[in-house]
């Protein structure tokens, strides 16, 4: 039976959240709706997750001194990691020692923080399809992966999110440029990339999957669109023929079993016809789930909130047609926001606005949501309140 305190009473049932973005902060508000006293710690003061929750702390996460005493000092009864760059170490060592339980696992946190830890486990332990790869650490190293796997191909850090680093090589003499781009877009100064060859897909798609206390529930798939790594817009459901779709639910229940425990995964898969390959997975929500703010009564992070509290989630299936699009704010300075009301105005639209306390160079900063007769309308709308937006930076 779960059995939840009041916060900032010595009852509290305490949650410290490693990382504080736009997502970090959906569950944030989701865990203290139910109650919950939220801890929220990033790498820098006045992160979206912070303004919601009841303490921050700003810490480099992959310091593990640092990491120890924050951990010491909260004392939380869970540790939900909302990034990948963190000391994983120190997470095996407090989940062993049985001072906090690390969401989903410490294991799948590690896995995770780079992408040969969760290739390796997807293709060699697994044996899932994915795309041909390999994995290097000199630039030399680059320029014969390229060679042999052919262009265009994709490069990658081991260590990075929503896209930095990322680059398509499409020719032989851009393996150079594209070793330099993804040094200087990947995180704690690890040199070794994976090289991907390039997969001939119809689409792809998030496979969200919530493992929870009475199984596995797998949401509809959400279908997006990448640009230079990253999401810009979503939409649940995606159409699958009945086979794709069974593969993609046996390929994210294969790969999510086998790293445990309870919460929400996002499985990224590409697909064409009825073939599925593994891309990669997030053991918490993933930024294209932000559509299930409108498409689902319960959204992505509403549902890792229960699941991770040992709480029901079985009525979580049900979906609307439903869009996101992703606002960005280029250049440098504070984001301000124009045009809300017009788009508001928009039927069936809500939006977020994150409250990212500055902008260098180019990030997301707001999403809109829709909801439509079908996705198509949806996403009409989504990209209709989203144009009707404006930022300046101050």
């Amino acid at each position: 039976m779960t059995v939840i305190g009041t916060p900032e009473t010595p009852h509290a049932t305490r949650v410290l959240l490693m990382g504080s973005g736009e997502l970090g902060k959906e569950v944030a508000i989701e865990l203290m709706r139910l109650g919950v006293e939220v801890i929220a710690a990033d790498r820098y003061a006045g992160a979206p997750a912070m303004q919601v929750a009841h303490r921050s702390l700003v810490l480099d996460m992959l310091d593990a001194e640092a990491l120890r005493a924050a951990i010491d000092e909260v004392r939380p009864h869970l540790i939900v990691p909302e990034i990948e760059a963190l000391a994983t170490d120190v997470l095996v060592e407090v989940e062993r020692e049985g001072v906090a339980t690390v969401i989903p696992t410490a294991r799948a946190t590690r896995l995770t923080m780079d992408r040969e830890g969760i290739r390796r486990l997807a293709a060699e332990e697994l044996g899932l399809p994915t795309s041909p790869y390999r994995f290097v650490d000199t630039r030399d190293e680059l320029v014969a992966a390229v060679a042999e796997l052919g262009t265009p191909c994709v490069v990658k850090p081991v260590m990075s999110s929503s896209g930095k680093g990322q680059s398509v090589v499409r020719e032989a003499a851009d393996a150079g440029s594209a070793w330099d781009y993804a040094l200087a877009g990947g995180r704690a100064q690890k040199a070794r990339l994976i090289v991907e060859a390039f997969v001939e897909f119809d689409y792809e798609i998030t496979q969200l999957t919530v493992r929870h206390v009475d199984g596995v529930t797998f949401l509809e798939p959400i279908g997006h669109v990448q640009e230079d790594g990253d999401y810009r817009e979503s939409w649940q459901p995606h159409p699958m023929t009945a086979a794709a779709r069974d593969r993609a639910r046996e390929i994210a229940d294969a790969v999510t079993s086998a790293l445990g425990g309870h919460g929400v995964f996002g499985v990224e898969l590409f697909v064409r016809g009825d073939e599925v390959l593994f891309n990669e997975v997030s053991p918490r929500p993933h930024d294209t789930g932000l559509v299930t703010v409108a498409s689902q009564r319960l959204s992505e992070f509403a549902l890792h909130a229960r699941a991770i509290l040992g709480l029901p989630v079985a009525d979580a299936v049900e979906t609307a047609p439903s869009a996101s699009c992703a606002v960005l704010g280029e250049g440098s300075g504070v984001p301000i926001f124009g045009g809300v009301e017009q788009a508001l105005a928009v039927p069936e639209t809500d939006l977020r606005l994150f409250g990212k306390p500055r902008v260098e160079g180019r990030r997301r900063i707001a999403v809109t949501v829709a909801r439509g007769d079908d996705v198509e309308v949806a996403l009409d709308r989504a990209r209709a309140a989203a144009n009707a937006l404006t930022v300046e930076l101050a």
